[in-house]
């Protein structure tokens, strides 16, 4: 007699960590703690360094979670540095809200981009840019991720540029130009700073970018703010 087919069960979909079974709210930050910790590993240890486990290590999660909010290694770069990106200029904003110029606005921003606080988040920001330009060269989703964050960057500065001249505070540049111009001068910088070039340090990178600035848009600077003269830092950017 023949036996009845073996039933064999479906198989089931892989359920995700138990640890995702969150609230939103209680997930967002846990997807936040993730970044945080993927902006300082890969600050410290370079991209090519850092593994998920590493980024989990830091997080207090397991690698498991970390992969399931990120799939890819590559994305966590990309979702990282957007993460970074939208903070520094969440700051920035607060920052320049309290000035009454278009010149002290356009003045915070740079320093923003050159001069470190006195607990940046990541500490090695510098490093980040390196990577993710690196990355970008070659990964396509990385380069678009790049490409957005360069255009709101130039953007900004577009905008600052315009306001200081409808104010009558800047002479009439084309604004979209001298964006390009500035933001090439302050990453340029920003590769010499990350590498440890002697000859570019913070305080001498901001007082040239200032010096440009200033010559450009026809405006009176005074040097001396990230100097040894007791001014406050402001956060870096590390572009």
């Amino acid at each position: 007699m023949t036996e009845p087919p073996a039933v064999t069960e479906p198989r089931r979909a892989t359920a995700p960590p138990a640890a995702v079974a969150l609230a939103p709210a209680a997930a967002d930050q846990r997807r936040e703690q993730m970044l945080r910790a993927a902006l300082t590993v890969i600050s410290e240890r370079g991209y090519a360094e850092t593994r998920i486990a590493d980024v989990a290590e830091r997080a207090g999660v397991s690698p498991a979670l970390v992969i399931y909010y990120f799939k890819t290694k590559d994305q966590l770069l990309t979702d990282a540095v957007r993460y970074y990106d939208d903070s520094w200029y969440a700051v920035g904003q607060r920052r320049m809200a309290a000035l009454p110029t278009a010149a002290l606005r356009l003045e915070e921003i740079v320093a923003m981009s050159c001069l470190p606080d006195e607990d940046p988040e990541p500490r090695n920001s510098g490093q980040l840019w390196l990577d993710l330009w690196a990355q970008a060269a070659r990964n396509t989703a990385v380069a678009l991720v790049r490409r957005n964050s360069d255009e709101r960057w130039r953007q900004i500065i577009t905008s600052l540029v315009l306001a200081g001249q409808d104010e009558g505070e800047f002479r009439g540049v084309d604004p979209a130009r001298f964006a390009v111009s500035l933001t090439a001068l302050l990453d340029g910088l920003t590769i010499q700073i990350a590498l440890g070039d002697p000859a570019v340090d913070p305080a001498g990178a901001f007082e040239l970018s200032m010096q440009f600035v200033a010559g450009e848009l026809g405006f009176a600077w005074t040097p001396g703010r990230g100097s040894a003269d007791g001014t406050p830092a402001v956060p870096q950017k590390g572009r």
